[in-house]
């Protein structure tokens, strides 16, 4: 796993010392010698990497990685150009385009959000091929909510997407009058239509930035 480096690195730095990120380190380790899992290890920290700390205006919570084949790289949500869209990615473009008028792109690679400030982070940041939430429980919960609570404790106005309950239980780290908390059922198609399809959550977040003098997201994913 590359180190994540910059601001993050001296923020987390305290969590790299802890037990149970050195027995999590390990646990990875076994598991990508014995097993396949996902991301590729170069692509576990993407979410760091892609989007330094101190220029996050927007999160975006996700739950573990895409678990099958080629899918995951690092940033909850998206796959490399080449890959399929998975469906609750395709929720998400329909909500994008009734939301802001964005057309629907033919990829699902959602590097442009996470330049602008958008840090797509899963709760969990490894996977099991084929078995979802495989990982789940080995520590990877900890070392994320010690990041939401870095990104919570900053001064600057932020805007926090929490799409389905796991997103949701991590409410409890945040401060809603600091920031702008959005609360959605999951884009999943399970559960897209109980509430995720109009919350309009692309529109409401470029509000807030731009009634605190921050520049909104361009939020639409070109063809390729």
């Amino acid at each position: 796993m590359p180190p994540i480096s910059g601001e993050w690195a001296k923020a987390l730095s305290g969590e790299f010392r802890k037990p149970y990120y050195r027995e999590l380190f390990q646990k990875i380790g076994e598991e990508y010698n014995t097993r396949r899992v996902f991301p590729d290890p170069d692509d576990i920290f993407n979410a760091f990497h892609f989007t330094p700390l101190e220029q996050v205006k927007v999160v975006i919570l996700g739950q573990d990685p895409y678990h099958g084949d080629g899918q995951a790289h690092g940033l909850c949500f998206s796959v490399k150009p080449e890959v399929d869209i998975p469906p609750s990615l395709v929720n998400i473009y329909k909500e994008l385009e009734d939301d802001l008028g964005c057309y629907i792109p033919n990829n699902g690679y959602l590097e442009k959000w996470a330049r602008q400030g958008v840090m797509l982070l899963n709760t969990v940041l490894t996977v099991r091929a084929h078995q979802a939430n495989s990982h789940r429980g080995i520590g990877w919960e900890e070392f994320t909510d010690a990041a939401i609570r870095v990104l919570a404790a900053q001064e600057r106005p932020m805007v926090f997407i929490l799409w389905g309950r796991p997103a949701q239980a991590k409410k409890m780290y945040l401060d809603g009058t600091r920031h702008l908390i959005l609360e959605a059922p999951h884009p999943s198609p399970l559960s897209a239509y109980k509430g995720f399809f109009g919350s309009r959550p692309f529109s409401r977040t470029n509000q807030y930035l731009e009634e605190h003098g921050l520049t909104p997201i361009d939020w639409q994913i070109e063809n390729v």
